[in-house]
Formats: structure tokens, sequence, C-alpha cells
């Protein structure tokens, strides 16, 4: 009996040694796959983030305007998807309205401008950048013209004049009394990023 006893108990270790093998070797599986996808994640996001650099760095100082400051409004409006569109009818990497489109196009005389234009990565950044160095050069004459163009760019230029309208030129107290949301968020997270890669002083 004790030699039964004693083969029982062999096997029964046998197999939770395989078992145990077999346990690791899944995990380690596992983690591989999981190790897989994360680069592969990580490499796909870097090359959407910077699959544009060299259109944003030609447009950005054809309009006197610093690169990374596109870059982070890019990646506010569309986290860097060429084919994202607005709730309102934007579209593109810096959501660009069609409005906003024609006033480039008539303004740069660029013929036959259609809405769907603004989906290509060169035109719209072309467009946005244009839009953007217009509003703040409109607000060249306050010590920190950024927040009031980027509050212009996303509210447009009504709303933009009334905020200011009694900030005694503090661009504090302008974001302080900008009364939609969803701008003074937008205002700050663009600020916010533009600082942390590296704004000009």
């Amino acid at each position: 009996m004790l030699s039964i006893d004693i083969k029982i108990r062999t096997v029964i270790i046998r197999k939770m040694s395989n078992t145990s093998r077999q346990v690791k070797l899944y995990l380690l599986a596992v983690l591989v796959v999981a190790a897989a996808l994360v680069m592969i994640f990580g490499i796909s996001r870097y090359h959407r983030m910077h699959a544009y650099d060299e259109i944003i760095t030609r447009h950005a100082s054809a309009n006197a305007l610093d690169p990374k400051l596109v870059r982070a409004v890019i990646w506010r409006e569309s986290r860097f998807r060429y084919d994202c569109r607005g709730k309102r009818g934007e579209i593109g990497l810096m959501q660009v309205t069609e409005n906003a489109g024609r006033e480039w196009a008539e303004a740069n005389k660029v013929a036959d401008f259609r809405k769907n234009d603004l989906f290509n990565p060169e035109t719209n950044i072309r467009a946005g950048t244009w839009y953007l160095k217009r509003s703040m050069a409109r607000w060249a004459n306050k010590s920190n013209p950024l927040p009031y163009a980027l509050a212009e760019y996303n509210a447009g230029r009504s709303n933009a004049v009334r905020w200011a309208a009694s900030d005694g030129g503090d661009a504090n107290i302008f974001w302080t009394g900008i009364t939609y949301p969803s701008t003074k968020k937008y205002v700050r997270d663009i600020m916010a990023y533009y600082r942390r890669h590296g704004a000009q002083p």
C-alpha cells in the first residue's frame, strides 16, 4: 500500500509541476503579447503625432508663428487626426470651419476652394495657421496676445472682444472673464501643452 501511495503522490506532484509550468508559459506569452501591443501603439502614436512636422514648421514659419504653438493647437483640436470632424462642422487637423476656409482662400487667391479640401493636411494647416496669425495680429497691442488669440480662434471674434472689454489689458482677468467653460478650458489646455513642450520665451 505504501508503494502505491508513493506512486500516486509522485504522479500528482508531476501533474502539478506540469500545470505550474504551463501557467508560467501562458503568463509569459501574455506579457510578451501585451508588451508588443504597447510598443505598436507607441510607435503608431508617435508617427501620428509627428507625421505633419514638416508641414507645420513650413506654414508656421510663413505666418510668423512658433511651430510648437501650432502643434499645441492641433493637439487640442484633433489629436493629430486629419479626418477629425467637429460638432459644429469643423474639419481636419486644426478644426477649420468652411467659412474660415473660404476667408483664407479668398484672402490668398486660392481658386476652386471646396469644403472637403480641409481634410487635406497641407490645406488645413495653411488655412489654420493663416487664421491663427490673423487672430494674433488683432491682439498685438496686448502684453500677452496669445490667450486672446486662442479665445478668438475657438469662440469667434465678437466673443473675444466682449470678454476683453473690461480686462484692463490683463490676460489673467481676460481669461477669468471668459463665460464659455469650454473656451476657458481650451485656452488653458493649449497654453499648458505649449509651455510643457518648449514655448518660446
